[in-house]
């Protein structure tokens, strides 16, 4: 039987991350099956029908709070791998709660950088992966031909996380025809032509993270 039979489920907004996250999974595990889900509500039910390779929920779609959640998977099957994709800034009190909550739970800030996401999912994996005839190869990740400017790193990270030009004009107190300027100097950087691309190679390359 294939490791990965029973695939990986991902519950995130479709967001240029999201898809940057299943573009590097899908190149580094190309047997990998990846469900989307849009509702956390839908996973008891999911969970009833089978288990996964591993569960990535982002806690910004849950209805209650992180600890009732994993107690109600825990109830289901209290073995199944949970991946938290938490803000950045998680409270001490939920850090030490998830550390001591199970083994096969574990968090990470949802703009983590893709190596980091490739890592945890390698441990995921079951242990007869390695002997599976297709191999896991290792992300490699390269600069820009041409480096950013810090002003448009910070650009990209909101890019990324889907704000559109007025959102980021607002948090970078800057305007909106700037905005637009560091947006075209992204792509023509990158060397892409589209925003979804750009957005692609940053979270491959790891360009944006945490």
């Amino acid at each position: 039987m294939c490791a990965f039979a029973n695939g990986v489920l991902i519950v995130a907004p479709p967001t240029l991350h999201r898809q940057g996250l299943v573009t590097v999974l899908r190149e580094s595990w190309p047997a990998l099956h990846i469900t989307l889900q849009l509702d956390s509500a839908s996973l008891p039910r999911l969970l009833y029908q089978e288990a996964y390779a591993v569960i990535v929920v982002d806690c910004a779609l849950l209805t209650e709070p992180i600890p009732v959640f994993l107690k109600r998977l825990r109830a289901i099957r209290s073995t199944q791998p949970v991946l938290l994709l938490t803000s950045n800034r998680l409270p001490p009190d939920m850090r030490q709660y998830l550390a001591g909550a199970s083994p096969a739970h574990t968090w990470v800030p949802r703009h983590a950088a893709p190596a980091t996401v490739a890592a945890l999912f390698h441990a995921f994996l079951p242990p007869d992966a390695a002997e599976a005839p297709l191999s896991v190869p290792v992300p490699r990740f390269s600069l820009p031909p041409t480096p950013f400017s810090r002003r448009e790193l910070e650009v990209l990270r909101l890019v990324v996380q889907d704000c559109c030009n007025q959102e980021i004009a607002d948090q970078l107190f800057l305007s909106v025809r700037t905005v637009e300027s560091h947006r075209r100097a992204l792509l023509q950087k990158a060397g892409v032509r589209t925003l979804v691309g750009l957005a692609v190679q940053a979270v491959k390359q790891g360009w944006v993270s945490a």
